[in-house]
């Protein structure tokens, strides 16, 4: 759980803004970012479900490959 430690700024008598340290809010941020992304990657991985799927050495041998073909003698 993401704890900050929020100071409130009253405009007559109602709270108005919120001041936060450059360490809460950037944590904040990155909290909101880290969400975003998963919502990306679940969203993706909904999408590609049916799409085949190669591990990273699956790939790392493909791309060896087809770097090998590429080569001149």
């Amino acid at each position: 759980m993401l704890k900050v430690k929020p100071e409130y700024l009253s405009k007559r008598g109602r709270r108005e803004f919120v001041v936060l340290t450059v360490e809460d809010f950037d944590r904040m941020k990155e909290a909101v970012e880290d969400a975003e992304d998963l919502l990306t990657l679940r969203s993706a991985t909904k999408k590609n479900a049916k799409s085949p799927y190669y591990t990273h050495a699956e790939v790392g041998r493909r791309l060896s490959v087809r770097s090998m073909k590429k080569k001149p003698a």
